[in-house]
């Protein structure tokens, strides 16, 4: 297993990182294979575990924490994150001091540890001052509950605001991002991936495999029975145009990794781990089996022929359905902060 450097902490994380939003009732529902899957992974040498608040509400957080009872806690680097509804009041969500102070405690309880490595904001809240959220997260950091914080899913100018906020306010930074990225997701190739090095910031891909377009599974005549399907049509429908056309591409991205030896599950992890801005993809497997398949992936790299196909099949800097990008702001969908609203005389 390889290894690489956080960002600017000097911490060192496994080039993959096991993502472990499959684990519960979003994905296996049992805990002891879930907890075998961890183990495993753990003992091929992953040092980086990625879960969330909300993934099964809170169930993978129980896992992670049941499985890394017996486990060396300071050889695991453990990450969740906090933004997404977690209960049926209004405020049990969002990006405020009053929640992340509340929510920390939770997912403290849930994973039943003293401290969290790195404790993401999952998703851009605009109805939030981002000087709001980074006190009440470098509060955090100092009161001991979290070593380092990061951002997921944040566009390239929130991205230079809040360092910017930081520097003003002097409060601690973030320290990572956490972008989808994938041979058929790389938008943020454009602005996201040069601002993070500009600013030396870990970089954590979600859904390396495109949500599961890049696993084999899917292409022409093949059925897609995935679970995210159901939950996110918008990314599978295939009467819309854009996914057909990832049936198409996914065909041709099998055909380069055929002739190149490898898995298409491989050529799409190591595709990603091949750019100098990434820290570690984050794998999400379901069964021991999706883990065993995406392992191999840390020790191969890419020739820059086969880097340069890819390039050919899917342009740099391009996201084949937009809606793949994970967020969108109000100014692109909320109508009317696009439209003046004229009162009449």
């Amino acid at each position: 297993m390889e290894y690489r450097v956080l960002g600017s902490t000097g911490v060192r994380v496994s080039v993959l990182c096991l993502g472990a939003m499959m684990f519960g009732d979003w994905g296996n529902k049992d805990h002891d294979e879930s907890i075998k899957i961890i183990h495993r992974a753990i003992e091929n040498g992953i040092n980086f575990i990625d879960t969330a608040d909300v993934y099964s509400q809170g169930e993978s957080e129980i896992i992670v924490g049941k499985a890394l009872k017996g486990v060396e806690r300071s050889n695991i680097v453990l990450a969740t994150k906090v933004h997404a509804q977690m209960g049926t009041e209004q405020n049990q969500r969002g990006n405020s001091r009053r929640w992340i102070i509340s929510e920390v405690e939770a997912s403290l309880k849930r994973l039943n540890v003293d401290h969290i490595d790195l404790y993401q904001i999952h998703r851009p809240d605009e109805d939030t001052d981002i000087d709001e959220t980074l006190s009440a997260l470098s509060d955090l950091v100092h009161s001991g509950k979290i070593r380092y914080f990061g951002s997921s899913t944040f566009p390239a100018q929130k991205i230079v605001e809040a360092q910017w906020r930081s520097k003003e306010r002097n409060f601690e930074r973030f320290v990572t991002e956490q972008p989808p990225y994938s041979m058929l997701v790389r938008g943020i190739e454009k602005n996201i991936l040069p601002t993070t090095i500009k600013y030396n910031m870990g970089v954590l891909p979600w859904s390396p495999l495109a949500g599961g377009w890049l696993s084999g599974k899917f292409g022409i005549g093949k059925e897609n029975q995935s679970m995210r399907a159901k939950r996110i049509p918008e990314r599978y429908d295939l009467s819309i145009p854009e996914n057909q056309t990832k049936v198409e591409i996914v065909s041709k991205l099998q055909d380069l990794a055929d002739e190149a030896g490898i898995s298409l599950i491989e050529m799409a992890l190591a595709f990603v781990l091949e750019h100098p801005a990434i820290t570690a993809a984050i794998i999400g497997p379901r069964t021991v089996e999706h883990l065993e398949s995406q392992l191999g992936a840390a020790s191969i790299t890419l020739e820059e022929s086969l880097l340069d196909k890819i390039d050919e099949i899917v342009p740099p800097g391009t996201n084949i359905n937009k809606v793949d990008s994970g967020w969108a702001p109000k100014s692109l969908t909320d109508k009317s902060s696009r439209r003046r609203r004229h009162k009449p005389f």
